[in-house]
């Protein structure tokens, strides 16, 4: 018996897929994704020992401070300006500059700063290398973004914050902790350098895919206008500015524990600083795995439904939580240890919006990404003003309820975080702004079985247009579909 397939249904959905391609990761980007983890390993290898092995080789409190401050300014700019870049170049070209920054102001930093203990070398050298890794990571994410078909992009990213979380701070760190005792703090520096040009080349030499290859922006547009539509598409789309802002308080409650969250474990409730560490480190550990997990729930019950109620209600409610259990329970490190946890996970409630936001601005994805760049930033900053603002009034109690409160906002804000939808009849996703339907990666369009194609001129329910009524068939798609020439079926947008 001859079964029909649907004409209608997804092409996976017709035949077999690649298992890397059933667990989420685009097939043809998977060697991006092991890349892109061993890239932030090497990456993450200094972030747990680096300021106090500054520190031993002599160098003031204050000034490690202004080398990591200077660092995070140039990542930051780096992060707002990967998408732009990405969508005037290519990813894979703005990858390649990201490697090659990394590469190069390591080595400066390796064979003549770190030796000579000069301050404003190593401040030039390590500021500058601030800008390699938001290049080579987020213009990955970009690509991600460009390739990965929209019913699958929710688990894509979803992966790509498994392997960049997983690298740095965690695998990374990991790998510190062994190879400094091994070896020592400064040639574990070097064994960062060839992890990340390691994973540099893997994602560079072993991903095909041609769409990284080639610039994203549209046909035309100048360069300038690109770059700057970075910026003014925030304002330009509002639902970009939204989820911007959406994406500043995800992360913000996350920089502004660090500074005093410590304290209060401590001295409040009676931890040592080793349990607060592993209280800490399994916060992360616990966001890793629900990157994952909440990636394919998005892809399910949909992007903005997840990042409202799992990531937005989710951390207000953990938040609180955190606070008032910990404070119930006093030192329980058990209690203390699922509370840290929960808060973990629902953080990752907040994976969706790198899918959702490039799906808001499809003919911009680049820019939307610098948007989303932008706002986690701005939580590098939002965080720590929020504790320097309320913490002396409000005390800790305060605080948590400020952040609660932050969460709950930013959940009512996804109410206008909406995909366009298209015409009565059309695909999803083939309306005004939307991405075109999705059909086999580099195959040809498909045409229902039994359908006929229309003749030139006509109409698409087969009635003759302006043009075969003589009616001036200069007047394009929008003349020979009587006004419709937003259907496709002039073979253009």
């Amino acid at each position: 018996m001859t079964v029909a397939l649907d004409p209608n249904a997804a092409p996976d959905e017709n035949r077999t897929r690649n298992p890397i391609e059933r667990i989420g990761i685009p097939r043809s980007l998977a060697w991006g994704f092991l890349g892109l983890l061993i890239f932030m390993i090497g990456d993450g290898v200094e972030s747990g020992y680096l300021s106090p092995y500054l520190l031993d080789e002599g160098l003031s409190r204050d000034r490690v401070a202004l080398l990591f401050t200077v660092y995070g300014v140039t990542a930051s700019v780096a992060a707002w300006f990967s998408g732009a870049l990405s969508d005037l170049w290519g990813p894979r070209r703005v990858m390649m500059l990201g490697l090659g920054i990394w590469a190069v102001f390591q080595l400066v930093f390796l064979v003549f700063a770190v030796p000579s203990a000069d301050f404003w070398l190593l401040l030039v050298s390590y500021g500058l290398r601030g800008f390699g890794y938001p290049l080579f990571a987020y213009g990955f994410l970009v690509w991600v973004t460009a390739v990965t078909p929209r019913r699958r992009l929710g688990s894509a990213v979803g992966w790509f914050w498994f392997a960049f979380t997983g690298g740095l701070p965690t695998l990374g760190s990991l790998l510190a902790s062994v190879s400094v005792p091994w070896i020592g703090a400064y040639a574990t520096l070097w064994v960062s350098l060839a992890l990340v040009a390691a994973g540099g080349l893997i994602a560079l030499l072993l991903v095909r895919e041609p769409t990284g290859r080639r610039r994203l922006a549209p046909a035309g547009e100048r360069p300038v206008a690109t770059l700057l539509g970075s910026l003014t598409i925030v304002w330009r789309n509002p639902r970009i500015g939204a989820g911007a802002v959406v994406r500043a308080v995800n992360t913000a409650a996350q920089f502004g524990f660090l500074v005093f969250l410590p304290v209060f474990f401590t001295d409040t409730l009676g931890f040592s600083l080793s349990e607060w560490l592993q209280l800490l480190s399994a916060m992360f550990a616990t966001n890793i795995f629900f990157n994952l997990i909440f990636g394919v729930v998005g892809d399910r019950i949909g992007w903005q439904r997840t990042v409202a109620w799992f990531g937005g209600v989710g951390c207000a409610v953990t938040t609180l939580l955190l606070y008032y259990g910990t404070r119930a329970g006093g030192d329980h490190y058990a209690l203390a240890m699922l509370l840290v946890s929960l808060f973990g996970a629902t953080l990752a409630g907040y994976v969706p919006l790198s899918a959702l936001m490039p799906s808001l601005a499809p003919r911009h994805k680049g820019q939307a990404m610098s948007a989303l760049n932008l706002g986690a930033g701005v939580s590098t900053f939002l965080g720590p003003a929020v504790v320097a603002v309320f913490l002396g009034p409000l005390g800790v109690e305060g605080v948590m309820w400020v952040f609660a409160l932050l969460y709950l906002g930013s959940a009512g804000l996804t109410l206008v975080l909406t995909l366009p939808k298209g015409r009565p009849g059309t695909p999803p996703g083939h309306g005004r702004g939307g991405p075109p339907p999705e059909r086999p990666w580099g195959g040809p369009r498909r045409r229902p079985e039994g359908a006929r194609r229309p003749h030139r001129g006509s109409r698409p329910d087969g009635s003759p247009g302006a043009a075969a009524l003589g009616g001036g068939g200069a007047t394009g798609c929008a003349a020979a579909l009587g006004g419709g020439g937003a259907t496709g079926w002039c073979g253009r947008p």
